[in-house]
């Protein structure tokens, strides 16, 4: 009698979830639509997102110009990471930054961390501008992690424990492994 309840229950759950995902999917669809503009400030759902994102950056939303890049992030937030991956089932650091900077900024990298260090025009952190690369040394080995500097010391990159996350560079963490940084020619 109970695993009947509890079947009856599973199946409610499951029915009303379905249910629930296919009639919200549409919403998402329409308001993650890209612009024609990779910086529109008059896009139906730019003030939102850039909202959402200048919280988490720690700026004014009115700094944020650039729609397509925040709306790309918002649609990869919490990608698992997948050492080799390049979708969203699952992508590594250095593939995510090669979409991202091919998808936002139209432009092409090569496929691992070590060999994007070596095509970006080297810049110091207090001068870095939003899109340019960082790079970390984390096992020891020159270059092996790779991230999308934002703004206000905080970047996009592909945690090996929390997927597709926003971090800060001055976090002592981060820091003590940052070791590069520069703009894609």
């Amino acid at each position: 009698m109970v695993a009947k309840r509890l079947n009856i229950w599973l199946i409610l759950v499951v029915t009303a979830s379905v249910l629930t995902s296919c009639l919200s999917r549409p919403e998402r669809l329409r308001t993650s639509l890209p612009s024609s503009s990779s910086s529109t400030k008059n896009h139906p759902s730019s003030g939102n997102i850039f909202h959402k994102y200048a919280d988490i950056i720690g700026v004014d939303a009115r700094n944020l110009n650039n729609y397509e890049l925040y709306r790309y992030i918002d649609e990869w937030m919490g990608t698992p990471h997948r050492l080799g991956g390049q979708n969203k089932k699952g992508i590594d650091c250095s593939a995510f930054t090669n979409h991202l900077m091919l998808d936002v900024y139209g432009k092409n990298l090569p496929r691992t961390a070590k060999d994007m260090a070596q095509v970006v025009k080297r810049k110091y952190e207090n001068q870095l501008k939003e899109g340019d690369l960082v790079f970390f040394n984390f096992d020891g080995k020159a270059f092996d992690h790779v991230g999308v500097y934002l703004g206000n010391d905080k970047f996009v990159h592909v945690s090996t424990t929390k997927g597709v996350i926003i971090s800060d560079l001055k976090d002592p963490w981060y820091w003590r492994y940052f070791s590069r940084a520069g703009s894609v020619l």
